[in-house]
């Protein structure tokens, strides 16, 4: 059964590149990106787990982690570490998941036979600190990710989660946000929204964003 946003995420213990890892007790009380890599020593996921380790800094900022996946041993993935070091002029600071058995992999839907009946497809997931699913996507095996995408998306889970606002299309942190509609009393809104708000009509309400 496929995982659906809001749904918790599969708790598992596995090894991983940092050794053994329980993915809960690991995630604590932090945000998380779970990603999946069809293999190791494979380019585009060469240059992916470069661009996360380039983002540590992000990451940080925002109480997310990193975890990716591959069904590739650990063996495997020390090699392939010291690669993406070399080759991304980086350092991996997160850990990989060594999906060899494919129990994680089964838990999270992450092997389509359309696709391979081995391989993982490129599959991300975006998780919230009560562990609960909150963004899933899957991309082709030819087609990298777009991780200032994913920044993009957390600013906008993390901000709509602690106020009564939406963000419209194609939102960067800092721009106008959108106010529920739901949000109809005048005292509430003046409580909620004291910079004011632009009513382009009256379900369509810009405010400028919240202070995080």
């Amino acid at each position: 059964m496929s995982l659906r946003l809001g749904d918790i995420a599969p708790d598992f213990t596995q090894d991983s590149s940092i050794g053994p890892l329980s993915f809960h007790q690991w995630l604590g009380d932090s945000w998380a990106i779970l990603f999946s890599h069809p293999a190791d020593y494979t380019p585009v996921c060469t240059t992916e787990l470069g661009a996360t380790a380039k983002l540590a800094g992000e990451f940080k900022k925002r109480n997310v982690k990193a975890i990716a996946l591959s069904v590739d041993p650990v063996e495997s993935h020390h090699g392939w570490i010291k690669d993406i070091n070399e080759t991304q002029s980086t350092e991996v600071n997160f850990p990989i998941i060594a999906d060899a058995d494919r129990k994680v992999s089964e838990l999270y839907d992450l092997i389509h036979p359309n696709a391979s009946a081995t391989a993982t497809v490129r599959s991300v997931f975006v998780i919230d600190p009560s562990k609960k699913i909150r963004l899933t996507l899957t991309y082709p095996a030819s087609t990298g990710r777009n991780f200032n995408e994913l920044l993009r998306v957390i600013d906008s889970l993390q901000l709509t989660e602690y106020h009564s606002v939406a963000t419209p299309a194609n939102w960067e942190d800092g721009q106008d946000v959108v106010i529920l509609p739901s949000i109809t009393d005048p005292v509430v809104l003046k409580t909620k929204f004291p910079k004011g708000f632009k009513a382009v009509k009256p379900y369509l309400r810009l405010t400028p964003q919240p202070n995080k």
